[in-house]
């Protein structure tokens, strides 16, 4: 069983003990976190698509962990001026476990 969520402005294919790396979410490791935002909940029988989002489907995990991404350059340089620019950047992210899957009001936690 698998379900789509979004969170952050992106969409994420999760399933039970998957672990995915988010834009940052308030919580300390360990604190639950609860997304409702289920775009698709698909499994044995036929997959439920929401318009926009699936009524009464949720999937909570666990925060893992708080990081950062890689640093990213960006670099610009205008010619024959002597003018550059340089700056660096690191995202803030969440890691998350996903620890359930719930539709409908019937729990779908596998593991």
């Amino acid at each position: 069983m698998f379900a789509v969520i979004k969170t952050g402005g992106k969409q994420y294919s999760v399933s039970p003990n998957d672990t995915i790396t988010v834009m940052t979410l308030e919580g300390e490791p360990g604190d639950p976190v609860t997304f409702d935002n289920v775009l698709m909940v698909a499994g044995d029988g036929a997959p439920t698509i929401g318009t926009p989002f699936v009524e009464g489907a949720r999937v909570t995990g666990e925060i893992v962990e708080q990081t950062r991404g890689p640093k990213v350059i960006s670099f610009k340089k205008r010619r024959r001026q002597n003018s550059k620019r340089k700056r660096g950047h690191r995202q803030d992210l969440t890691l998350v476990r996903i620890t359930e899957l719930v539709t409908t009001g019937a729990s779908q936690a596998q593991g």
